[in-house]
C-alpha cells in the first residue's frame, strides 16, 4: 500500500529564479484570478469528473478504503507520482510559452504525452487537454493556444495546455501552479468520496490535509529541470493499468 507522511506547514518560497512568480503571486490581478477560478473550476468542461486515476482499482481491491488511506494514496499521486510531473510538465510548458519557444514547446507537449505510464492515463491526460484546448480557445482566446495547436498534432497533455493558456494571458506562474496542482488534488479526492464512498466533510479533511504536500510539490516543481521529471508511485500506476480490464467501473481511468 502506498504510504506518505503529510505535513502541514507550508513549504518556503522559492528562491532564485522563480522570485518574480512569488511577487507576481502577492499582487495577482483581478482578471488573472477570475480566469485562474474560471479554468480551474469543477464546472470547467473538460470531463475531469469522469476520471479517478486509477482509484477506482484501488478501492475494489481494499488500497483505498477509508479518508485515511485516500489521503495516503493521493499524498504520493501528487508529491511523488502523476501529480509531480505534471507540474514539472507546467512549469516547463508556461517558460517555453513565454519565451516563444517553439522547439522547447513541442519538447514539453511530447514528452508529457509519453509519460502518461497507461492508455488509460494517456486518454486522460489528452482528452481532457484537448478539451481545455477547445473551450479556452472559444471563450479566452490567444495566439500561444493556436500555436500549441499547431505545433501538437498528437493532442497535448493537459498541464501543458492549462500552463500555455495561462502564459498567454500573463497569469504568473507560480500562483498558476498551484491552483492546477490544487484542482488535481481536488478532482481525486472527489473520486474517491463518490467510490469509497466517504460523507463530503470527510472529504474536505482529506483535502484540508493534502495542502502541504501540494504547496511542496509545487515548490519543488518551480525549480527542477526538465531532464529531471521522473516519478516513483508504481502502485498507483499499476492501478491505472488494472483498471483497463476491470470488469465493473464507474469512471474512464
Amino acid at each position: 500500500m502506498l504510504t506518505s507522511t503529510i505535513t502541514m506547514a507550508m513549504a518556503p518560497e522559492p528562491p532564485g529564479k522563480e522570485a518574480a512568480d512569488t511577487a507576481g503571486a502577492k499582487s495577482l490581478q483581478p482578471a488573472a484570478l477570475y480566469r485562474l477560478m474560471s479554468w480551474f473550476s469543477a464546472s470547467y468542461p473538460v470531463g475531469a469528473f469522469s476520471y479517478s486515476g486509477g482509484i477506482e482499482w484501488a478501492v475494489e481491491t481494499g488500497d483505498i478504503s477509508d479518508a485515511a488511506t485516500l489521503q495516503s494514496w493521493l499524498a504520493v499521486m501528487i508529491g511523488e507520482g502523476g501529480g509531480f510531473c505534471d507540474a514539472i510538465f507546467f512549469v516547463h510548458g508556461y517558460h517555453a510559452a513565454a519565451k516563444a519557444d517553439d522547439v522547447l514547446l513541442r519538447e514539453v507537449a511530447e514528452l508529457a504525452v509519453a509519460f502518461a505510464p497507461s492508455k488509460e492515463r494517456h486518454l486522460e491526460t489528452t482528452a481532457q487537454g484537448g478539451a481545455f484546448l477547445a473551450v479556452t480557445r472559444t471563450a479566452w482566446p490567444s495566439p500561444m493556444l493556436d500555436q500549441l495547436t499547431a505545433l501538437a498534432g498528437g493532442g497535448a497533455a493537459f498541464p501543458v495546455v492549462a500552463a500555455v493558456a495561462c502564459a498567454g494571458h500573463g497569469v504568473p506562474l507560480h500562483p498558476a501552479l498551484q491552483c492546477y496542482v490544487q484542482a488535481f488534488a481536488a478532482n481525486l479526492v472527489s473520486a474517491g468520496v463518490r467510490l469509497i464512498p466517504l460523507g463530503q466533510s470527510d472529504g474536505q479533511r482529506v483535502l484540508a490535509a493534502l495542502e502541504g504536500i501540494v504547496v511542496e510539490t509545487v515548490a519543488r516543481a518551480l525549480e527542477t529541470p526538465l531532464d529531471e521529471v521522473g516519478g516513483a508511485a508504481m502502485r498507483a500506476d499499476l492501478a491505472s493499468m488494472h483498471h483497463e480490464t476491470q470488469y465493473t467501473r464507474l469512471f474512464r481511468s
